[in-house]
């Protein structure tokens, strides 16, 4: 991002519809961590964050992919009869899943690595079993936000094997003439903390620089700025107070 030297208070105000929403106030320096106040919204702005390189092969999907809301996985328990009550558990819209003999267990946000190994220590507690398996039997739908000079901007659905950054800016109709392919931003929201990574998609298309192009997770932001640069109050913020009006209108 193009951060101003010595930016002060400022606030920023867009209409979504019919609706309009006041940004928050921020203040920032020449940190790359910038601090929002507001009951719904992300506390801060960070560079950096979990953002893995995409990847072209299908059959390793499953070794960087993060369950979601409505995905559905069958629980093999090694020592249980097969069926007892561990198929077709699909993950709900607020993330947890509901197990026999543990109840509510959140799982969106998991690679299957990771949610197995949460399985058996909350099912530890209560039966005694070798080991088990998590499968994917169905995958939910991911929607990320595409913003900024894009064909289509909007709310654009992609498939699990097509969750990548350079896939969400093709699904919005490419990016625009006047739009900066050097300067894509990616931002991802967890907890109380909005990340962001800085894509050269022109470097991903003419150089075959695999680097740039990230996996997504449902709920990021794409943002193509136009050609000269990014401006943090006037570029960024009107995006995140969407999201902020979503999420709170989608709970």
């Amino acid at each position: 991002m193009i951060w101003k030297k010595g930016l002060t208070v400022f606030s920023a105000f867009v209409v979504a519809g019919s609706v309009g929403i006041m940004a928050p106030t921020v203040q920032a320096s020449e940190s790359t961590s910038v601090s929002i106040a507001g009951n719904d919204m992300p506390h801060h702005i960070v560079e950096g964050g979990d953002f893995k390189t995409a990847t072209l092969r299908p059959d390793r999907l499953l070794e960087t992919y993060r369950l979601t809301k409505y995905d559905v996985i069958d629980i093999q328990v090694i020592g249980l009869p097969e069926g007892a009550g561990m198929s077709d558990i699909m993950i709900g819209p607020d993330g947890y899943a509901q197990l026999p003999y543990v109840g509510s267990v959140k799982l969106a946000g998991l690679t299957l690595d990771e949610a197995k190994a949460v399985l058996m220590e909350r099912m530890g507690q209560y039966l005694r079993f070798p080991d088990m398996s998590l499968i994917m039997r169905s995958y939910g739908p991911r929607k990320v936000y595409v913003m900024g000079e894009v064909g289509s901007p909007g709310i654009h659905e992609l498939s699990a094997d097509n969750l990548n950054a350079y896939a969400a800016l093709s699904s919005a109709g490419g990016i625009k003439r006047r739009g900066r392919s050097t300067q894509v931003q990616v931002l991802r929201v967890v907890g109380d903390t909005m990340y962001y990574k800085t894509l050269n998609i022109k470097n991903y298309i003419k150089k075959h620089d695999l680097t740039q192009n990230v996996v997504l997770q449902d709920g990021d932001i794409v943002y193509v700025p136009r050609s000269n640069g990014i401006k943090l109050d006037e570029d960024v913020l009107p995006y995140v107070n969407v999201w902020a009006m979503y999420k709170a209108l989608t709970k």
